[in-house]
């Protein structure tokens, strides 16, 4: 069922990748570029929605789960968040947009190609002066949040990167005292594609207090949930 709906969208999207000689994900910024009014997050991201729900699936946390994404932000009114995964910016302009004057979002993303659209995706946007896009791998970034991009503490941080990371890169998160007590963590995909063990880490922690929110993926009828770890200190 769900595993051959995804395949067949991966064999469609290397074929028309192949035709277009053009990226899923430039298609998606090409179509926001095309269609979106700029400098209006809000209008970036229903449109990235639209056409992730009507023309090419894309991992992007999409509205259904989105609205738990912004309920959680604006609990906790961050002044200093960091997003572990940018993919095409979706998230890192819907989280942006709910940010207080002088509030900063820090987006971490591995991949030089999505790097590329988030950042001109956060510029359409307007939301460049809230955002900065720091591009390598979490485990390298984050020990380097403190010095290099003068974070004292995250009150808020968004993991939706690769799932195996969710686990090390918290456990990173508090070897380098960037969490304070009341510091909330939202992990994406935590039942498909899944990260039990950090399901089990943060649950089995007596420093974390978590919340699970069932929800399904991104444009998709299959069954998937956010978790909520609120940091005990």
């Amino acid at each position: 069922g769900t595993a051959a709906l995804i395949w067949n969208e991966i064999i469609r999207e290397k074929v028309t990748n192949f035709i277009m000689n053009q990226s899923k994900e430039q298609r998606i910024l090409n179509f926001v570029v095309q269609n979106a009014v700029r400098g209006d997050p809000r209008s970036v991201v229903d449109t990235i929605d639209q056409y992730c729900s009507q023309k090419e699936w894309a991992m992007n946390v999409g509205n259904e789960k989105g609205l738990i994404l912004d309920k959680t932000v604006e609990e906790v009114n961050p002044s200093a968040a960091l997003e572990l995964g940018s993919y095409c910016g979706y998230s890192a302009v819907r989280i942006a947009r709910l940010l207080k004057a002088g509030a900063r979002l820090l987006t971490v993303e591995f991949n030089p190609e999505f790097a590329a659209i988030a950042r001109q995706m956060i510029e359409f946007a307007g939301v460049q002066d809230k955002v900065k896009l720091l591009e390598g791998p979490s485990q390298e970034i984050i020990p380097q949040l403190k010095k290099k991009y003068e974070v004292d503490t995250l009150d808020f941080v968004f993991l939706d990167h690769w799932k195996d990371r969710y686990t090390p890169d918290t456990i990173l998160l508090q070897e380098c005292n960037l969490l304070r007590k009341g510091s909330v963590l939202l992990a994406d995909n935590v039942i498909f594609p899944g990260a039990p063990d950090f399901l089990t880490y943060v649950r089995e922690s007596p420093h974390f207090q978590c919340t699970n929110y069932p929800s399904h993926l991104e444009y998709m009828q299959v069954e998937d949930a956010m978790e909520k770890a609120v940091f005990l200190g």
